[in-house]
């Protein structure tokens, strides 16, 4: 028997209609601060992931599904790890940015190659925003004042708690590199074996270890705040002033550095602590330096490239599902609104009628089953989650009429053929 791969798992029916109901949600929060949507390509050349990324992340490093196509010679091809460096590449070759500051969202799947677990597959799904061409402190509020109203819409504005954090800008950060290395580097010894491999490759990276002996001597390490200069201070206190304007509440947490490269000044996720270990549910921050790092490539290097500016984030669509199950479950929504059953006889009369109110009743989901008896044909109604199941037969086609059945009560009432064409009759809501 052929069975999905192990970490690439189907969401089924009943799932998928509590994913659409989110995405939903999300959209509309999305079209009222005026983004637009776009569908990127799953497939991207490597080499566009290690330069946006940075060779030596995890994910670049252990975590890629890359191959070769079928070209002479082969691209190295990947299957999307995540989606900030494909948004960006678009906008780069399609000059989105020419007169413009375009403000742009995607979904769908992204894929890792790592022990899978509960909210965190080998193929999961994000929604992910990304925001081009201001590098003003307002851009960056924007978005996490957008996140906090989802988390609103959601039913999950007391569950979600907001963490900040700035890197500086490139040099800034080198200047720490260098003194928190050059600490860590006496106190190797008490480094667990996976920060002892980050010290020589990123070591940023240390900072959100979730070894408690590594915290420990995190503890006394040089901070990054210390090395900040007076505008990148400047700008991630203004961004503060923003949200404390808005009445979002936040921490700084001077270890949030996020497990990417491009990054700088402002980061941020937003955490829970109802998932365990799986903490963080959507998380970003600004990457002015990404748009000219990439525009680069295949250029001459003693040529400067103007870089554009650009902030987003992206949030893990499987894990904020599980929050919401546990803490504010979306209802079972059924495959219908009217199930509509006709005997035998008469079977294209109920297919006439059907299709009739699908028609004038565009807000309502209608489904019929197939011309089988009127017996199983009501055990599929009963089956389907449908609030009125309406039957015709023969009498009802004589009088002009319909029979409907509320299936919640079992009562059954003969009515005008059109009245579930009038609203007030039956709405779904």
């Amino acid at each position: 028997m052929i069975k999905a791969i192990k970490g690439f798992n189907d969401i089924l029916p009943d799932q998928s209609a509590k994913w659409l109901h989110l995405e939903a949600i999300l959209a509309d929060v999305l079209g009222r601060y005026g983004y637009e949507h776009i569908r990127l390509p799953i497939v991207e050349q490597t080499d566009l992931f290690a330069r946006a990324i940075g060779g030596a992340t995890d994910i670049v490093e252990k975590e890629m599904y890359s191959f070769t196509d079928k070209s002479d010679p082969p691209t190295p091809l990947a299957l999307r790890p995540e989606g900030t460096a494909g948004a960006v590449r678009a906008v780069i070759e399609h000059n989105l940015l020419r007169g413009d500051t375009p403000k742009l969202w995607y979904i769908g799947p992204m894929f890792r190659y790592e022990r899978p677990q509960k909210g965190r597959y080998r193929q999961f799904h994000q929604l992910g925003v990304e925001s081009f061409g201001s590098a003003l402190p307002d851009a960056d509020a924007e978005l996490i004042a957008m996140t906090h109203l989802m988390w609103q819409e959601l039913g999950l504005k007391d569950e979600m708690h907001l963490q900040l954090n700035s890197l500086g800008e490139l040099d800034e950060r080198y200047a720490y590199r260098e003194a928190l290395v050059a600490y860590l580097t006496d106190k190797k010894d008490q480094l667990d074996e996976d920060s002892k491999r980050r010290l020589t490759t990123n070591p940023l990276r240390i900072l959100d270890s979730k070894e408690a002996s590594t915290q420990a001597v995190l503890a006394d390490a040089p901070k990054l705040a210390e090395f900040l200069g007076a505008e990148s201070m400047a700008h991630f206190e203004q961004v503060q002033a923003y949200l404390t304007t808005l009445g979002i509440k936040f921490e700084i947490n001077p270890h949030l550095v996020r497990g990417l490269d491009y990054y700088n000044k402002t980061v941020f996720e937003w955490v829970t602590d109802k998932l365990g270990s799986q903490a963080t549910v959507c998380a970003g921050g600004r990457y002015d330096g990404l748009i000219g790092q990439l525009k680069s490539i295949g250029t001459d290097a003693n040529k400067p490239v103007k870089s554009e500016p650009g902030v987003g984030f992206a949030m893990g669509l499987e894990r904020l599902l599980l929050l919401m199950e546990a803490v504010a479950p979306i209802a079972d929504i059924p495959a219908c609104d009217v199930f509509v059953v006709a005997h035998p006889e008469v079977y294209s009369a109920g297919i006439g009628y059907a299709q009739n109110l699908r028609y004038s009743r565009p807000d309502v989901r209608v489904k019929m089953a197939s011309a089988t008896s009127l017996k199983a044909q009501m055990k599929k109604a009963d089956k389907s989650g449908a609030a009125l199941t309406v039957i015709i037969a023969q009498q009802e086609l004589d009088d002009d009429t319909i029979s409907v059945k509320d299936m919640q009560t079992g009562e059954q009432q003969t009515v005008a053929t059109d009245w579930l064409s009038n609203k007030d009759n039956f709405s779904r809501n």
